[in-house]
């Protein structure tokens, strides 16, 4: 062999040695995300058309295995709209139907949070509707 394939050769070797000798390194164990209540928002579908001055039901299903649900607040364009809570202790899951009279022509948008008994809030669920003249 020249010395040239014998040095390559070497380097390869040596390469692989490096690259066996971290297969052994521990990765970083991820950190898990604690859970926090989730919220849906049944009906109305999201993009969903109405016509102002319908006086329609906003359903609402709120769950949290580990603490329960104390509260929904159903918000309207950013603004409270709504809230209701759980009369006595909390529930796992708690399901609310809301209502909201239609009005002002254009896009608004309803999102609905729950939180537990110690204020832990869900993420955000958020629709969008769209207010129409009736013709």
């Amino acid at each position: 062999m020249s010395r040239i394939t014998t040095q390559l050769m070497m380097l390869c070797i040596g390469l692989l040695t490096l690259t066996a000798c971290n297969l052994g390194t521990p990765q970083a164990t991820p950190v898990p995300t604690p859970d926090i209540p989730t919220v849906e928002i049944l009906s109305p579908p999201n993009n969903q058309q109405v016509f102002v001055g319908t006086n329609f039901d906003i359903d609402i299903l709120a769950t949290d295995a580990s603490q329960g649900i104390k509260r929904i607040e159903l918000y309207l364009d950013g603004g409270l709209l709504n809230e209701s809570t759980v009369v006595s202790g909390t529930q796992t899951q708690y399901r609310v139907t809301m209502n909201w009279l239609a009005q002002g022509e254009g896009f608004h948008v309803l999102s609905a949070v729950a939180y537990r008994e110690d204020e832990t809030r869900s993420d955000e669920m958020v629709i969008n509707l769209e207010v129409i003249p009736r013709e």
